[in-house]
């Protein structure tokens, strides 16, 4: 099966995920080629970082860190995990947009792909 990929704007990913938008509203233009995910902020470090979304259920203040530290500037919190001002504050100083999404991961990664987005690997 042949698969066409795209890269798309933020804004368009909000809209497929109906994510809320947390931090860095004004940099929803961004153009994302590539999705990520993983619960393992080792597994987060070890990927080229430019032009990814980071899709994790782990929402605390170490998966900023890390997606930070791997040049990640778009990280999408799924489950409908609670998300903390500290972590809300973070993303915004660092230009990272944050999102929250209700569905889980699987789900989350799945209808993004299924519009196109390409997996990093």
């Amino acid at each position: 099966m042949h698969h066409k990929y795209w890269i798309m704007e933020l804004n368009r990913i909000v809209n497929i995920l109906d994510a809320k938008v947390l931090a860095g509203k004004d940099h929803l233009s961004r153009e994302v080629a590539h999705a990520f995910s993983s619960d393992l902020m080792s597994d987060v470090l070890t990927i080229p970082g430019k032009d990814v979304i980071l899709l994790t259920g782990l929402s605390n203040i170490h998966s900023l860190r890390a997606a930070e530290m791997a040049d990640i500037n778009q990280v999408a919190i799924v489950r409908n995990k609670p998300v903390s001002q500290e972590m809300i504050d973070l993303a915004e100083q660092n230009n990272i947009v944050l999102l929250s999404v209700d569905s889980s991961l699987f789900r989350a990664s799945g209808m993004l792909f299924s519009e196109g987005i390409k997996p990093l690997f």
